[in-house]
């Protein structure tokens, strides 16, 4: 046996991890078998208090019953990919708040994707997807020009893995072919010298394929509908990288099921996996379990930095 001092922030499941423990109730159980009345555990743990741990052969033994909560097959699913015939509509808010010791800004846009499944493609899954109705609630020129600029490209065609992991991104041949008639007439809606920079800008990376691709890849809808939530679960927890951020910052997210008691959609709950000092992250997606496509995603990050506070708040909703 070994005494423990209770530290805040402390769990029975977070202690039970690091004694490669697997059901925390046990732990509870054992250090109420052994502790003094006073010391006796009835749900959180209190700072400060000590806890009796068990050795290392009572951890195996417990370890051997094989009966932890995360070994649940509805735990640890496999999700599928199959978008075949897929074809939906989603409302995407977009609001960032910006915020340091002398001011405090906030910009929110909203727009709908239109995503639909078009062919498989020597094994990989080739998509078209619309950007519409884009709204700050300002209807600056510079934002009305971001937002034409980004239809006139409609549709993107986005390749994924057949786990529905994002491969690459690209334009139709079609919208290649009529590229100087675009910028034609995107040139006569916005004649001022302001947005000459920007369609200078604009067009030198939708010329380059490789700096459009790198560039739609860090797209806030792109890149967290096409994320790698379909990594493997073991031990009721997967795994995967995103990046957050305007310096977009890779962080590993660690993904659980929310409640093991879903029936027609699968709801994940993500969180770092390691605490980061200048970043939080919360992120919540709901998946049809059949074809493991999303319905919603909510997402919530913060990063800190050289006296900033940057907050994100994105949402998507499936319309129809």
């Amino acid at each position: 046996m070994i005494v423990h001092f209770i530290l805040s922030g402390e769990t029975l499941e977070s202690i039970s991890e690091e004694i490669h423990l697997e059901n925390p109730k046990y732990l509870k159980e054992f250090h109420n078998t052994h502790c003094a009345r006073e010391d006796f555990i009835q749900n959180t743990l209190i700072p400060g208090k000590k806890l009796i741990i068990p050795g290392i052969n009572k951890v195996r033994e417990y370890n051997s019953l094989n009966d932890a909560p995360f070994k649940n097959p509805k735990l640890n699913p496999e999700i599928p990919f199959s978008p075949e015939n897929f074809s939906r509509i989603y409302a995407v808010v977009n609001k960032e708040l910006y915020e340091n010791e002398l001011e405090k800004r906030h910009a929110v846009l909203t727009y709908t994707v239109s995503l639909k499944w078009m062919r498989n493609e020597n094994g990989f899954h080739i998509f078209h997807l619309f950007k519409n109705n884009f709204s700050d609630g300002q209807g600056n020129i510079m934002t009305d020009l971001a937002s034409e600029s980004i239809r006139s490209l409609n549709p993107l065609e986005i390749k994924t893995d057949l786990k529905g992991n994002l491969v690459s991104i690209q334009l139709t041949q079609q919208t290649m072919d009529h590229f100087e008639k675009i910028m034609k007439r995107l040139s006569d809606l916005f004649p001022d010298k302001y947005a000459e920079i920007y369609l200078y800008e604009f067009e030198r990376a939708v010329r380059n394929r490789s700096i459009f691709n790198s560039r739609m890849k860090n797209d806030v809808f792109i890149k967290n509908y096409f994320a790698s939530l379909r990594n493997p679960f073991a031990n009721g927890k997967s795994f995967f990288q995103q990046s957050v951020g305007e310096e977009n910052t890779d962080i590993t997210l660690q993904q659980k099921i929310e409640n093991p008691e879903y029936d027609n959609e699968i709801v994940i709950l993500q969180n770092p996996q390691y605490s980061e000092s200048d970043i939080e992250f919360s992120g919540k997606y709901t998946l049809y379990t059949k074809t493991g496509l999303i319905k919603n995603i909510d997402l919530h990050y913060t990063v800190f930095q050289f006296g900033f506070k940057n907050s994100s708040f994105f949402t998507v909703s499936e319309l129809s």
